[in-house]
């Protein structure tokens, strides 16, 4: 058996072997780990029993199931998943999980377990015990104060329960306090109810409440039979709530511990200047809280008596003046309270004042816009209608006068027709001939001029220039709304084009025709993903404001060098930004410069291409200028100290060439890769090697290499080499330049020629990006020398 002394120095000796058995018996925060889930760390929640052995929660391994299956397989496909605490091979067999045992046993330890740690910090009954301090503090002080007016004392057991009055007092509160706690201490909660059989429901809302028919220790309420049936329904949580006979409210709370069922209190929390039991200071809040035994506490409350006639006086008079001060500084914040509720209902009030003018100037606002549009709908009618009348007048004089004309013709040819006949009735052998012959030839010729006498019938009744299609103004009208922020736009990025120094953005945007202008914003990419705080944070960003068209070229940017764009579409109700786009410009382009080229060099007229020349050629000699037995090189005419660069070499025939880059203050009397300031790719007949320092290291690379390709990374620290024909990386140098550096070239036979100002190539950026990641994955590790290179970074 433990013995008491081996309890913890905080605890009370009075708790004796009981507290030493509690925290032999109920250590529970041991088994936590074996009830936690692996998948959701949480306790197991109906576990399965896998063949294992192990178990694992119903949820979580469908969860696993479901990361396996896809569209076009369906999850009752999946037979099979891995334990993922020893990764054994669950066999599932036509019933899926459901053909898994339930590991019941488990799922009883983990409701135990669960139950018992309902006194944790997070526990519900938290809430309550912060709630009912200062009531159960009351009661503690009552508690004490009765006992004390009794006379009463003794261990911790007995001052749990209550002292037996052992002297007469005159006050009747005190003695009916005592009597009170001796009874609750001595007495079930049944026999409690009988002493007190009227107990009111706490939950009625009804003046006077029904009469309580259970009280529920859980939520520490009495409720009557329809409160009961309302708050407590027959399922979880509710069915796990102690329900008792009526107890009143003072006595349950007085008994028991706030954070435990069916505890007592037996111990006093110093720091929380509370009554516990002993299951909060083994598995509860109270842990780490130092505490005293009742029968302490007891002792030292009564030491302040002054006299012992007067020992309830001055308990009574100190909680008094306790009280007082608590009720003065409760007052205090309370008409604190109240006069900040005040003050926000002022502003509430004014706001709703402001509310109500704000909405009558809109609605006055939009009549005035919609009486605009409709008398500009009628202005245009009436324009339009006073053209369609002018049109009908000029229609119907041009027709009254072809019918005039008509009339006319008509006119002449009846009469002709009227004289014909009349002649065809004479029967005067002379008259007829006399006449016959003129009425013939008249006829023949109205006849033959019958197109010249019908005068031309335009007979146009349509309006064809007067169609009226509104169908455009109906949408836009049925579309009649408050003006919105306009859709963000979206860089195109396949339309943006750039040189060494420019980038053109184009972008598009849905609300084009809400749109009043664009904002292009840009700055240098420096490699942060997040955009939202490099946009946040950059204080360096360029605006280009007012931009009315979807495409904008930016000028004089660094060559060679990433930027990030972001694009604002602006309207009078605001504004909305593009995703961010990252755009880069161009290589730096560059020649080779004459004053550097050796004299046995021959540069071409537009200094790209350089030929070994043995006959001596009248040069002055310049300090830029290669000199020096064998030391044939040239250099470009740009020192680069910044920005990505790419150039390549077209290498022709030669078999014997030094390509790279090096310091202002390389020397020029030695091979390039000979010194400590230049960085150089060589070829010496069938040999590839890469030169630094005066140390080389042979690399591979294709005989047939006729285009080298050479990507500078200033700002990255890199300088690589790739075979641009087969798209296929030599070399890289890792160099942490000090200073700006200069294009080199160096031949000893046939010529080379230098292609500047070009755009990385895919495969090389990609090469580039990779470098990036494994040297940030390198970072802080003690990097290996090459055996072959002193004084190199590294080599790869």
């Amino acid at each position: 058996m433990i013995k008491a002394a081996q309890l913890p120095g905080d605890w009370p000796a009075s708790v004796g072997f009981d507290v030493t058995f509690r925290l032999v018996q109920l250590k529970m925060e041991t088994l936590e780990s074996e009830l936690t889930c692996p998948i959701c760390l949480e306790l197991f929640e109906d576990p399965l029993l896998l063949p294992c052995a192990h178990s694992l929660c119903f949820n979580c391994a469908h969860r696993i199931l479901v990361s396996h299956c896809s569209t076009s397989k369906p999850l009752e496909s999946i037979s099979a998943f891995q334990c993922p605490t020893c990764r054994y091979v669950i066999t599932l067999n036509h019933r899926g999980l459901e053909g898994l045992k339930r590991n019941v046993t488990l799922q009883n330890i983990i409701d135990r377990f669960q139950k018992a740690s309902l006194s944790g910090p997070n526990s519900p009954t938290e809430s309550r015990r912060l709630q009912q301090q200062r009531p159960y503090t009351a009661t503690i002080s009552g508690t004490i104060a009765g006992t004390i007016g009794g006379g009463g004392g003794g261990g911790s057991g007995s001052s749990a329960r209550g002292s037996p009055a052992t002297s007469s007092h005159s006050h009747s509160h005190a003695n009916h306090t005592n009597h009170a706690n001796h009874t609750n201490a001595n007495h079930s909660p049944a026999v409690v109810a009988k002493m007190d059989p009227r107990i009111s429901c706490q939950f009625c809302e009804q003046d006077p409440p029904r009469e309580a028919v259970k009280t529920c220790v859980t939520c520490e309420v009495s409720y009557c039979d329809r409160c009961l049936r309302a708050t407590h329904p027959n399922k979880k949580p509710f069915t796990s709530h102690r329900l008792v006979e009526p107890v009143p409210d003072t006595h349950i709370r007085g008994l028991t511990c706030l954070e435990h069922e069916n505890e007592k209190v037996n111990m006093y929390c110093l720091v929380d200047d509370q009554l516990i039991c002993a299951l909060c200071k083994l598995v509860g809040r109270h842990r780490e809280h130092q505490v005293s035994s009742l029968t302490e506490r007891f002792d030292k409350l009564k030491a302040y008596q002054v006299s012992p006639g007067r020992v309830s006086d001055a308990v009574m008079e100190a909680s008094k003046t306790s009280a007082a001060q608590t009720l003065e500084n409760n007052l205090t914040n309370l008409v604190k309270r109240n006069s900040e509720l005040e003050n926000q209902m002022a502003k509430l009030i004014q706001i709703c004042q402001q509310v109500e003018v704000n909405t009558a100037m809109h609605e006055a606002k939009l009549v005035e816009e919609c009486d605009e549009l409709v008398e500009i709908i009628r202005q245009r009618k009436q324009v339009i209608a006073v053209k369609i009348k002018e049109s009908k007048v000029m229609k119907l004089r041009k027709l009254a006068q072809q019918i005039a004309n008509c009339r006319q013709c008509l006119e002449r040819s009846s009469a002709l027709i009227t004289q014909a006949e009349q002649s065809l009735k004479e029967n005067d052998h002379a008259r007829f001939l006399q006449t016959a012959r003129n009425v013939a030839e008249r006829v023949a010729m109205a006849t033959a001029s019958s197109q010249v006498l019908i005068p031309d019938v335009n007979l146009n009744e349509a309006f064809d220039n007067f169609a009226l299609d509104f169908s455009r103004e109906k949408k836009i009208l049925e579309g009649l709304d408050y003006l919105t922020a306009p859709n963000p736009p979206s860089i195109r990025d396949e339309l943006c084009t750039a040189s060494h120094d420019t980038i053109t953005v184009h972008w598009t945007s849905e609300d084009e025709f809400s749109v009043t202008s664009y904002e292009l914003q840009y700055t240098i990419y420096t490699g942060q993903t997040n955009f939202i705080s490099l946009y946040n944070s950059a204080d360096s960003w360029m605006i280009v404001p007012n931009i009315k068209q979807n495409h904008y070229t930016v000028h004089g940017l660094q060559s060679g060098t990433r930027y990030i764009f972001f694009v604002k579409a602006i309207n009078q109700a605001g504004s909305r930004n593009s995703e961010p786009a990252r755009l880069k410009t161009n290589s730096q382009p560059f020649k080779l410069d004459p004053k550097t080229a050796h004299k046995k060099l021959r540069l071409s007229n537009d200094c790209l291409t350089m030929e070994k020349d043995e006959s001596s050629l009248k040069k002055s000699h310049t300090p830029e200028r290669f000199s020096g037995t064998g030391s044939y090189g040239a250099a470009g005419n740009v020192f680069i100290d910044s920005g990505c660069h790419y150039w390549e070499v077209l290498l022709g025939a030669s078999t014997w060439y030094a390509i790279g880059v090096a310091y202002k203050s390389a020397p020029k009397n030695e091979w390039s890769g000979k010194n400590s300031s230049s960085w150089v790719f060589s070829r010496c007949n069938n040999n590839f090697m890469v030169r630094h320092d005066g140390k080389e290291m042979l690399v591979e690379a294709s005989l047939q290499l006729r285009r080298l390709g050479v990507l500078l990374d200033y700002d990255n620290n890199s300088l690589s080499f790739h075979d641009a024909m087969n798209s296929q990386h030599i070399h890289t140098f890792e160099i942490s330049f000090l200073l700006p550096v200069v294009p080199t070239f160096m031949i000893w036979n046939k010529s080379v020629m230098i292609l500047s100002g070009l755009p990385v190539p895919d495969f090389v950026d990609g090469v580039a990006t990779d470098l990036q990641e494994q040297q940030q994955q390198q970072m802080g590790l003690c990097r290996q020398e090459s055996p072959y290179l002193t004084g190199m970074k590294t080599c790869h």
